[in-house]
């Protein structure tokens, strides 16, 4: 399951509606539903936001239900998610900051690559 099914399966399960969510979070409903469609990803910082508002951890949001085995190539990405849930707020912002952009080289990397296959 990804992400965008495992946001919607959870504000289902919550019986919230999209605007809910994404007034608690602070963004519009319009781009949440992007974020629930697969159509945008959010970023790390609205990550936290969003499970905030689901009331839920980060790694929850990866995870299919309650007592999901990780498998071997998730855990170790899970394990260090659950540490950043666990340092400052400040040193929180650091690392997602950090994240993202690593996050956005590389998309901006795929799409210039996407671009001049094209031209080719």
């Amino acid at each position: 399951m990804d992400l965008a099914e495992r946001l919607k399966q959870i504000r289902a399960h919550k019986n919230l509606s999209q605007k809910e969510v994404a007034l608690t979070v602070g963004i519009d409903r319009a781009q949440y539903s992007r974020f629930e469609s697969g159509k945008a990803d959010p970023s790390l910082p609205t990550l936290k936001k969003i499970a905030a508002a689901l009331e839920v951890k980060i790694a929850d949001l990866f995870t299919e239900e309650e007592g999901y085995e990780v498998n071997s190539a998730n855990k170790p990405l899970m394990e260090k998610m659950k540490l950043i849930e666990e340092l400052s707020e400040e040193d929180q912002k650091t690392i997602f900051n950090i994240l993202d952009a690593f996050l956005g080289k590389k998309k901006l990397k795929d799409t210039l690559s996407n671009v001049l296959q094209d031209v080719a």
